[in-house]
């Protein structure tokens, strides 16, 4: 275990924030501020969440963009609905393809890892299917700032400092350089505290808006992107994207303790989360959170889950182990077998067979709505439709190029996705919604703000506050500084690979609004970002 306190950025500790009339969170105060806007014009949530999702794309551009995907889980008088809105691959893709320019895996960057963008789908299915007010007026903010400009916050220059320089080294091909059009046109990333705008954004969503994204799938802007990718070696064609519709899914979960915990089903990790909670409701976790005994328990069970995860999870139509299968609580017992005192190497089971950005809201009539949406790594492809502001996501990466596997990456098929909204109800009341973003971070961040909340009693802010830790592979784990020295000890004697880490950004950041009995919001905010809680 070695570290420098030198370099180590604890988060600031927050408080719970109660709010009676309505209530949004997210990673950025200009979108939260967006969300509450429309709650107090008489906007619900769901109009709120589209609100700050739209606004997200501008000011928070290094980690999610008009051109990613997006999925959202609905509770409407308690009753909740799932929406996939993940785009596939070009119909003209295959893996042989891939291998003939010369890859072994997916290519993190370039046309093979961009997928057709769901997020603009999204923002009209939900306005359309939940929202009182029009797409045009729940996009304003978002085109305000588009036009006007922000100011860059610390954590967000930082980010995109980071990409501008790995952009540098690693992206050389003259197609990339629509990207520093639009993001770099200085030849530097922003600093903190300078002012940034981007004029073709705020004219792209400005037409989503008043098409209701139609122009973007059949329209003026389809054609952009067809032309682009025509014109520089991509591989789409018009019914990519005029073909394209979000699904609305039914959540799948897991009862845990009283409570009933919802995930969406694959092609996403969700089910990771579900399968952590099965195996781990089985075992006693001792009282106390700082302890060797419930860390050691919490890693080895989502390693279990994980490992499965990531050989079972594609796209539905060719997973061949279905949710239920491992769901079951014999094959949860089966795993949980496998749990010991000592830390494992985690190896999947065989069932029998039969940067990202979070946000969530609420409404004084009790509609609440759990969101998330990315480009997957920061801007996504490095690839930026000219003069639009459209920055095509790099989804495809999660597929790969073993054609045994089901994840195997061919025309028209979605890949794995890590983004996944949660949400939680008991006795079959809605509780609330609950997210922590960041890449293969995301389930591990659920299931502790779960076992914070549901183990340890933990309101939202505290269960947010706690430190973290993340399994990274083999028994290799990164845990924050805040982790207890006697527990980091204990783990290490267990056999864990414990690795201390100087920079939280790695942790994850979350939002959680639990709905209390008497109707009152009770919520919490990420300390790692500039999370903001905005209610009313």
């Amino acid at each position: 275990m070695k570290f420098d306190p030198l370099l180590y950025r604890y988060p600031s500790k927050r408080n719970v924030v109660y709010s009676a009339n309505g209530v949004v969170g997210t990673s950025n105060p200009p979108a939260a501020q967006a969300g509450l806007e429309i709650l107090r014009k008489g906007g619900n949530a769901v109009d709120a969440a589209v609100a700050m999702a739209a606004c997200l794309t501008v000011t928070a551009p290094t980690s999610n963009g008009i051109g990613g995907d997006a999925f959202a889980i609905v509770s409407e008088g308690d009753r909740l609905y799932g929406l996939n809105s993940s785009g596939p691959s070009p119909l003209s893709l295959t893996a042989e393809k891939v291998r003939g320019k010369g890859f072994t895996s997916m290519p993190r960057y370039g046309w093979e890892a961009v997928t057709v963008p769901g997020a603009p789908a999204a923002w009209t299915a939900l306005a359309k299917k939940y929202g009182t007010l029009p797409l045009s007026e729940l996009l304003a903010s978002a085109v305000h700032y588009a036009s006007n400009g922000y100011p860059i916050p610390v954590n967000i220059a930082q980010l995109w400092k980071n990409a501008y320089d790995r952009y540098r080294r690693d992206l050389k091909d003259e197609v990339y350089r629509f990207w520093y059009d639009t993001f770099a046109p200085n030849n530097a990333a922003p600093e903190a505290g300078e002012l940034w705008r981007c004029h073709y954004m705020a004219a792209t969503l400005e037409e989503i808006g008043a098409t209701n994204a139609e122009s973007f799938y059949r329209g003026n802007l389809a054609q952009k992107i067809l032309d682009f990718s025509s014109r520089w070696g991509g591989y789409f064609c018009a019914d990519d994207l005029a073909n394209y519709a979000p699904e609305w899914v039914e959540p799948i979960h897991v009862r845990y303790k009283g409570y009933d915990v919802y995930e969406l089903p694959p092609n996403g990790y969700g089910i990771t989360v579900l399968l952590a909670l099965n195996i781990l409701k089985g075992l006693d976790l001792p009282d106390e959170r700082e302890s060797t005994d419930a860390y050691h328990k919490m890693i080895e069970t989502l390693k279990l889950a994980f490992t499965d995860t990531q050989k079972y999870v594609a796209d539905p139509r060719y997973m061949k182990i279905s949710c239920s299968d491992l769901l079951s609580d014999a094959y949860a017992e089966e795993r949980r077998k496998l749990i010991t005192g000592k830390a494992i190497d985690p190896l999947p089971g065989m069932p029998r067979l039969g940067d990202t950005v979070y946000l969530a809201a609420a409404d004084k009539s009790g509609m609440m709505i759990s969101y998330i949406q990315s480009n997957f790594s920061g801007f996504g492809s490095g690839l930026v439709v000219p003069e639009t502001g459209i920055a095509l996501q790099n989804r495809g990466y999660g597929f790969v190029l073993d054609e045994e596997s089901d994840n195997c990456v061919a025309p028209g098929k979605k890949p794995a996705h890590t983004i996944i909204p949660g949400f939680l109800t008991k006795d079959g009341k809605a509780v609330g919604p609950f997210g922590v973003m960041g890449g293969l971070m995301q389930p591990q961040g659920h299931l502790q703000v779960l076992t914070n909340t549901i183990d340890f009693g933990m309101n939202p802010q505290d269960a947010l506050n706690a430190p973290r830790w993340q399994w990274k592979d083999g028994r290799t784990v990164e845990a924050e500084m805040g982790v207890p020295l006697p527990v980091l000890e204990g783990l290490s004697r267990r056999g864990h690979d414990m690795r201390v880490l100087c920079d939280v950004n790695n942790m994850g950041r979350g939002e959680i609004i639990w709905r209390m009995e008497n109707g009152v919001f009770c919520s919490g905010t990420e300390p790692r970002s500039d999370g903001a809680i905005a209610g009313w």
